[in-house]
């Protein structure tokens, strides 16, 4: 078999696997280097920070890509991204460039903002959205159960803004009540909706120990209520971990 030959055949394996256009599938083909000797290993490169709102850092771009933020934006403004829109800017970019898919859209992102097409909080379809969080030193099962039990709850929401108290105990204790699902020793969620908009509280186990509480409310219809749910939220999760952390130091 011809070298021409095997690096087609090699370019539609590929392709097929990953599911890039030939062209892409082509680029990264061409050029595959050896990779090298067991003496002396690549150093390996460091994790993809994200950026508030989905976005990608510049060094995080330049790490999984080898360009940072201003190269993808030139290729963006080169493509039309601003007229184009977000799916076929971020489409652009993982099947013409190789772009991983989710750096692709935080690159999208981060695009946008820079040039005046999204707004802070700012999702893809045209809500907002924001989230807010508080590391609290207990497992995982002691901050879902102080969540999920309606005589908890009484302690800690005691001052609440009374909409988002309301729509909590609703969602725990109504007709179509709902509960706080534990995955994993390190993970644990609710949704639930809050009038028009959407509300997820993920509970994360830490390193350390400890777990990060954080409310993400979607769905937002402005910048006004992003920062409205913002102070109805803060005082909640401040009073949840003054709560939980006094249990904690008995």
């Amino acid at each position: 078999m011809t070298q021409a030959k095997k690096l087609k055949r090699a370019i539609r394996a590929r392709s097929r696997k990953t599911g890039e256009s030939y062209t892409a599938a082509r680029r990264h083909v061409v050029q595959v280097k050896p990779a090298p000797p067991a003496t002396a290993p690549a150093k390996p490169l460091p994790k993809p920070v994200r950026a508030p709102g989905g976005q990608v850092t510049d060094a995080a771009a330049l790490a999984k890509t080898g360009h940072g933020l201003e190269h993808w934006f030139a290729v963006l403004d080169a493509f039309g991204a601003a007229v184009k829109g977000h799916t076929a800017a971020a489409r652009h970019l993982h099947d013409d460039h190789g772009v991983p898919g989710w750096h692709s859209q935080g690159i999208t992102v981060a695009y946008e903002r820079e040039r005046g097409l999204r707004a802070p909080n700012q999702a893809c379809g045209g809500t907002f959205q924001v989230s807010v969080s508080r590391a609290v030193p207990v497992s995982v099962a002691e901050a879902a159960d102080a969540i999920g039990s309606a005589r908890r709850r009484r302690v800690w929401l005691r001052g609440a803004d009374p909409g988002l108290a309301t729509a909590l105990n609703a969602a725990l204790t109504g007709p179509k009540a709902r509960s706080v699902k534990i995955k994993n020793v390190s993970n644990a969620n609710l949704r639930y909706r809050w009038d028009e908009t959407a509300v997820e509280i993920t509970i994360l186990g830490k390193p350390n120990g400890g777990v990060s509480v954080v409310a993400t409310c979607t769905k937002l219809r402005d910048g006004h209520q992003v920062e409205e749910r913002r102070a109805q939220w803060k005082p909640v999760l401040d009073t949840l971990k003054a709560y939980l952390g006094a249990l904690a130091r008995r």
